[in-house]
């Protein structure tokens, strides 16, 4: 609003403003065996730009419409350091917790303490497998929010299993690579015949 205008006729339209966000977009998750899922993830220094506050919007729409409870940016093709955290029971994972969208850049894991327990996950990069992922039960995060500003936290449960998986594709790994023992893998129809039953 406070921007000069150079006024040429009465006729002119009004300074225009940067576009607006448009409609949430359902994006295509990238599939294991795409390179960029291996590729260490960049660092975003403009955290408050048009084009992350899109990538975060069409992040929580893309899971949401997957049954994802998280996403990285990398799974939609996009290898920078921001994943999304949306932990809310669905089909896929019955009994997650409710939490808020949460939209996690620049993610450093200090600390992992507590003990290793390996539990289910799947990977919307790797549809129609699950694995049992040994994972410490909590952890020390540090990262940045969309306004810029750093927080220091501790995760324990199922939302640091998320944090530490969505974390791994931010520097080029699956759950895939956590696995200790291929018995620990089951296809997705096994998985909901014998586990979730």
């Amino acid at each position: 609003m406070n921007k000069s205008t150079k006024i040429q006729n009465n006729d002119q339209e009004p300074n225009r403003q940067e576009p607006e966000i448009r409609q949430p977009e359902i994006r295509q998750i990238v599939q294991l065996g795409n390179p960029i899922l291996r590729e260490q993830a960049q660092v975003i220094s403009d955290l408050s730009s048009q084009t992350m506050q899109q990538l975060i919007v069409d992040l929580i729409t893309t899971a949401k419409d997957a049954g994802g409870v998280g996403i990285a940016a990398p799974q939609i093709g996009v290898s920078l350091q921001l994943f999304i955290m949306a932990s809310s029971p669905n089909s896929r994972y019955p009994n997650a917790p409710e939490m808020e969208p949460t939209a996690i850049f620049n993610p450093v894991i200090i600390e992992s303490c507590g003990e290793v327990l390996k539990d289910w996950e799947g990977c919307l990069s790797v549809p129609g497998i699950r694995g049992l992922v040994p994972r410490p039960s909590q952890i020390t995060t540090e990262f940045q929010t969309a306004d810029g500003k750093k927080h220091r936290k501790q995760f324990e449960g199922f939302i640091a299993r998320i944090f530490q998986h969505e974390f791994d594709h931010l520097i080029g790994l699956t759950f895939l690579d956590r696995v200790t023992d291929n018995k620990d893998l089951m296809s997705e129809q096994e998985f909901y015949r014998q586990v979730m039953g």
